[in-house]
């Protein structure tokens, strides 16, 4: 079980938006729930609702900011789960 997942948009063999998929649709699997943010480089306008739609709950576009990352980790995880 993960208290997060980064998914990379565009991995070969299946996407993310596939792999998605296949983790949100697995009734009864153990990071069926988990949070997943998208890592894209598309920042382009559309994309943010297709990762949406496509089951991602949030994402951060290429090249990744760190102060952004701190912030989308501390919106989807517990106090008790962030080492200081």
């Amino acid at each position: 079980k993960y208290d997060m997942i980064f998914m990379d948009s565009h991995m070969p063999v299946m996407n993310g938006e596939e792999a998605t998929k296949k983790i949100r649709n697995d009734h009864g699997g153990i990071n069926q729930n988990t949070p997943i943010v998208a890592i894209t480089a598309d920042a382009v306008a559309g994309v943010r609702e297709r990762l949406m739609e496509g089951g991602m709950d949030d994402y951060v576009t290429k090249p990744i900011d760190a102060g952004i990352l701190c912030e989308k980790i501390r919106k989807y995880l517990s106090e008790d789960k962030i080492v200081k």
